[in-house]
């Protein structure tokens, strides 16, 4: 009896530590699930797009860090390089992925180019990883057919790509990163872009004519979040019919 009894306290202690070591462990994990933001209030305001310098990568001149161009398959199996250095223009990498829920509404979002509000010197292209890690069967269904499309994880390795949706603005002139964040709608990018630029971005090459204008006004309302039908847009006009 004595013998039975000792092996049961000794059970019993066995059990304590490995109880207290299996709630340890799982503290530590919600702990780090929180700093990633996991758990959060889905119904809670979406968080606005934020920049962050590259910290791996050094600051020369206006650059957040050296650019590189964009090379691997296409989703029809093509071998594809996208030149986003010593270029005239930016290129704004879109980092999606197939199995990402939020990324889903940017594949959305691209499929009508106009409504993007893009300057005319900024080119989009979306940037997955390699075949192995996504189902090329979701991206095909999911990517509209002239959106520039590369898978290519070593991409995602040189931009030091945290996760997705991500978004990388680079300025071809001078091969450099000039911005990038992230965000879980199209105007919060939108607004990565007019920060990332100093709003230089939102500025088109401008010709004398009312229809010049106009365009100019509707990307400026664009790139700052303002829709068409915005509430802010008719109660201005109704404050300028007070005045008159």
């Amino acid at each position: 009896m004595t013998a039975l009894v000792a092996v049961e306290t000794v059970v019993l202690v066995l059990l304590t530590v490995v109880v207290t070591g299996l709630l340890r462990s799982h503290g530590e994990i919600l702990r780090r699930l929180h700093t990633l933001g996991a758990g959060l209030d889905p119904d809670a305001a979406e968080a606005p797009a934020v920049l962050r310098p590259r910290g791996d990568l050094p600051r020369l001149g206006e650059g957040l860090g050296p650019a590189a161009d964009v090379a691997g398959i296409g989703l029809r199996d093509d071998a594809v390089s996208i030149p986003v250095v010593d270029v005239q223009h930016h290129t704004l990498l879109a980092f999606l992925s197939s199995g990402c829920l939020t990324c889903h509404h940017f594949w959305d979002a691209f499929a009508d180019p106009q409504s993007l509000g893009l300057p005319d010197d900024v080119r989009l292209v979306a940037v997955t990883k390699d075949a192995a890690e996504e189902s090329v069967h979701t991206l095909r269904e999911l990517a509209p057919p002239d959106l520039a499309v590369v898978m290519s994880s070593d991409a995602w390795a040189h931009y030091s790509v945290p996760g997705s949706p991500y978004f990388v603005l680079i300025d071809g002139t001078v091969g450099r990163v000039v911005g990038e964040g992230t965000g879980a709608s199209w105007p919060q990018v939108q607004s990565l872009l007019t920060h990332a630029s100093g709003g230089k971005t939102a500025r088109a090459r401008l010709v004398n004519g009312a229809a010049d204008t106009e365009a100019r006004i509707d990307r400026e309302l664009l790139l700052h979040g303002v829709l068409p039908g915005d509430p802010r847009l008719y109660r201005a006009a109704g404050d300028l019919d007070r005045t008159r």
